[in-house]
């Protein structure tokens, strides 16, 4: 008799309330003594009462009885011991899936409700409708938009990879642009309630870890607002530059403040290509030379005469637009449209900067 051998006697012991499993794959066996006609084996419970701790012990002494010798006398005692957790593995990244786009440009806005979603969706289809090659990244941890405007929520997302660490996400194909949100890879409607730290991370992973091929733009539908996650965001990810959204408002302005000089930020020092003002005047889609300026007028065009940076477009606020978003088909995938051709001249202009 040894101690190998009462090990494989206890194996028959498992614990109900953890599926079934041995107490010794449960770290459960603390150590087992073997003395001259008498055997005494030491139980580690956890500080959380348990339950089943009589009925295990008496397992125990039950299965030892049974097959040790005639006459050995069984002890069971118990200590506190909570178990052991293995060191977490922090996500290494690197730049390998990147290493074929050409191009990274962020899509920011000061703060939200400006449109910037669909500024940067629109634009993707734009660019790829013009010959490129486009992928886009949705990085707006808090509101990914992204599923709901291509009709790619619900989609399941493909793995490739031999296991856990090397994996990398596969993005949607539609409109001839790669997608991938956060949107697609959490649970539809699941809150989203993460700390600075940990949406960085996912934000970097959702970039980093997707298999996005060759491709001459990938864009990035940044968070709205200035911060932490921005900096860590601008950072870890090789920007070439970035586009920023506004609406005319002269109230704007402290807003596109904001995100230009995040950019210009002398830790940071990426150009910023152009202004997009959106929402520009209203304009009915039945009588497409009417235009009602109802947020201002030339905002956007004082803005960057002010901040020295080009205007790239005005997009109008067309009925269009919100039901392409609301339906998943982008008005820039739409030809005869003046809101779609505003897309277009945006693409076009940005192409040429960069």
């Amino acid at each position: 008799m040894d101690k190998n051998q009462i090990l494989s006697w206890l194996g028959e012991v498992t614990h109900p309330a953890k599926g079934d499993a041995p107490l010794a794959a449960l770290g459960m066996i603390d150590s087992v003594e073997i003395n001259p006609g008498a055997i005494r084996v030491v139980l580690a419970f956890p500080k959380r009462p348990d339950p089943l701790k009589n009925y295990l012990i008496g397992a125990v002494q039950s299965c030892l009885y049974r097959h040790a010798p005639g006459g050995t006398e069984v002890t069971v005692d118990t200590i506190v011991k909570e178990p052991s957790k293995p060191a977490k593995k922090g996500i290494e990244f690197n730049l390998e899936q990147l290493r074929e786009v050409r191009h990274i440009i962020g899509i920011a806005s000061g703060k939200g409700g400006v449109g910037k979603s669909t500024v940067a969706v629109n634009l993707a289809v734009a660019l790829a409708r013009e010959g490129y090659r486009v992928g886009l990244a949705d990085a707006d941890v808090y509101g990914p938009s992204i599923p709901t405007m291509t009709a790619t929520d619900g989609v399941q997302i493909e793995m490739r990879g031999e296991n856990e660490d090397d994996a990398l996400f596969v993005p949607v194909e539609k409109f001839g642009v790669k997608w991938l949100s956060v949107g697609h890879v959490t649970t539809e409607g699941q809150a989203l309630i993460w700390r600075g730290p940990m949406a960085s991370t996912a934000l970097k992973q959702i970039i980093l870890q997707t298999e996005w091929g060759p491709l001459d733009f990938l864009l990035i539908d940044m968070p709205p607002g200035t911060g932490d996650i921005h900096i860590s965001l601008i950072g870890d990810i090789p920007m070439e530059g970035a586009v920023i959204v506004t609406t005319p408002q002269a109230v704007a302005l402290s807003d596109v403040l904001r995100g230009v000089n995040m950019f210009r930020n002398p830790q940071v020092q990426k150009p910023v290509f152009g202004l997009v003002e959106n929402m520009s005047w209203f304009t009915p889609l039945e009588h497409p030379e009417e235009k009602y300026y109802l947020f201002g007028k030339g905002g956007g065009i004082k803005m960057a005469q002010d901040l020295d940076i080009p205007l790239l477009g005005q997009i109008p606020l067309v009925q269009g637009i919100r039901e392409g978003a609301d339906d998943g088909v982008p008005v820039a995938s739409i030809d005869g449209r003046p809101d779609a051709e505003a897309f277009r001249e945006i693409a076009r202009k940005l192409a040429a900067a960069v």
